[in-house]
Formats: C-alpha cells, sequence, structure tokens
C-alpha cells in the first residue's frame, strides 16, 4: 500500500516502541488512533501467528513500513551460516506475507580474536546470496548500521558510508540502507551519507527515536521521544528528505518509560512529537 501523500500521515509506530502491548492489541491500538502504520518484529508476529497477523493489518487498513529483523550474518562455523541463510529466506517470506518492502537487516557482531575488518568484508557475499530469493518475493534488504557500542555483538556495520558500499558490493539493488537517527546522528559524514545514499537508490527505511542520557543499564533501551534528547531531527529529517524520500517514517523508541504509559496515551505523545519535530521537515 502506498503511503498517503501529507508528512503527518506518514508516521510508522514500530511494535517496540509499545514493546509491552501485545502484538494483536497493538495493531488494534494504532489503527483506532487513526495512525496509517506499524513497523513489525518476527517475534511478536509469531506470538499470533503470520497468517493472523497479515489478517489483521490487512482488516483494519494498516500499512507495515518494515518488519525486523533479518540478518546476524556473521556465522563462523558452516552450519551455523546456513542455518542463518535458512532463517533469513523465512524473514523474507514474512515480510512478503505481511505486504511490506522492507525487512531490517541487523549484519551480527563477531566473536572475540576475529579480526572486524574480516568480519565486514565477507557481508556482502552472504547477502548477494540472499538477494535474489528476496526479490522474487518484492522484499528489499535493509542493512542498519548501529552506533558503534553495539560492534562487538550486534553490528559491525557502525556507519552510513560503509552501509552504502555494502549494499553497493552485494551487486543488487534489491539491498539497501536504514538510516535510524538514534545509530547516526554522531557521524560527521552523516549528511554527506544521506545524500550519497538517496542518490544510489539505496534508502529504504527512515527511522527516528532520540539519543537520551543518561545511558540506560542496557544502552539498547537509551533511545528516548523525539525532543527529549539531543538529536537535531530538522537537520536530518531535511536530508532525508532532500533524497525524495516519500515513504513512512518510524519511530522506533525502546524505552521503558513509554512502555509503561497506557498505549493510547503513549501513542499520542509520540504523535505529537513526531510531528511537532519530524513532520514539518518532510
Amino acid at each position: 500500500m502506498t503511503p498517503a501523500s501529507s508528512p503527518t500521515s506518514r508516521l510508522s509506530i514500530n511494535q517496540w516502541s509499545m514493546r509491552s502491548t501485545p502484538c494483536e492489541q497493538f495493531i488494534t491500538a494504532v489503527a483506532d488512533a487513526g495512525i496509517g502504520s506499524v513497523g513489525l518484529w518476527r517475534q511478536n508476529v509469531a506470538e499470533i501467528g503470520l497468517a493472523k497477523a497479515a489478517a489483521l493489518v490487512r482488516d483494519t487498513g494498516l500499512r507495515v513500513s518494515s518488519l525486523c529483523r533479518g540478518g546476524f550474518l556473521t556465522a563462523t562455523t558452516p552450519g551455523d551460516r546456513q542455518a542463518a541463510l535458512d532463517d533469513n529466506r523465512r524473514a523474507i517470506d514474512e515480510a512478503h506475507e505481511l505486504g511490506t518492502g522492507v525487512l531490517v537487516m541487523v549484519v551480527g557482531g563477531l566473536d572475540r580474536g576475529q579480526s572486524i575488518t574480516r568480519v565486514r568484508a565477507a557481508i556482502p557475499a552472504t547477502i548477494a546470496e540472499l538477494a535474489p530469493y528476496a526479490e522474487q518475493a518484492g522484499v528489499r534488504l535493509g542493512l542498519e548500521p548501529m552506533h558503534p557500542m553495539f560492534a562487538a555483538d550486534r553490528a559491525v556495520l557502525s556507519t552510513l558510508a560503509d552501509a552504502l558500499q555494502m549494499a553497493a558490493a552485494s551487486g543488487h539493488q534489491s539491498v539497501g540502507v536504514v538510516v535510524d537517527t538514534y545509530h547516526i546522528w554522531w557521524d560527521p559524514q552523516v549528511l554527506e551519507s544521506i545524500e550519497a545514499i538517496g542518490r544510489a537508490g539505496r534508502l529504504l527505511s527512515y527511522q527516528v527515536s532520540d539519543w537520551d542520557l543518561p545511558l540506560a543499564a542496557d544502552p539498547l533501551l537509551s533511545r528516548g521521544v523525539m525532543g527529549d534528547g539531543y538529536i537535531d531531527f530538522a537537520e536530518l529529517t531535511r536530508a532525508v528528505a532532500a533524497t525524495g524520500y516519500a515513504d513512512d517514517v518510524e519511530t522506533e523508541i525502546f524505552n521503558a518509560e513509554l512502555w509503561a504509559m497506557p498505549v493510547a496515551e503513549a501513542l499520542a505523545l509520540v504523535r505529537q512529537r513526531f510531528h511537532a519535530l519530524v513532520a514539518a521537515h518532510l
């Protein structure tokens, strides 16, 4: 489904912005709030079953901006590598069934003693094995660079420039890049990189949340609602808009305080901040 044209109608709520809300209730609450799109996670979809989730999305008239996640492609044994490829093909099938064209790829970390350079260098060939299958399903693979503090355990891919290079090295136009403000706001080359990704036709998703301090005990849960932290959403959003990106903008906010709110209240807060700080610059 094509997103509506007005900036405010392009808001998508990622499931993990409302992580404590069960999947079926989450989808229904987003639709009831008049928001047009959701970003879903595989494990949450599995709670109610793929067929039921896909039917619920269709029945409520929602778009699915992305499915999270595929990836974790840095296995060191042939058996583990094959298992990862098989799981990613299942993820592609799930994305297709849910009606989204973007599967978010968190590429994976590394074992102690490994060369991060060698691990990074091997990823494009693995992505290239998946890309034809994704193309047949009408799904694009969105490589998501993550903040360097996650390089060891989650993603050896840390910058947008490296993500673009890796996508191009796969040899497939169906491989692109996810721009997530939480992970890339610090990068001195971020604006130039967004422009280059857009010029290459590889900007697949724009996700927003803020960088808040102090960091939580689990840094993964330190994302703030837009306006609570340090990110200049005007600058980043204008850069994304200048590429011609016209799809949904996903609010992906891992934050325990947000999760503790009643879901209707949390949705209202996120929508208000999105309209004020992001949509104004699309």
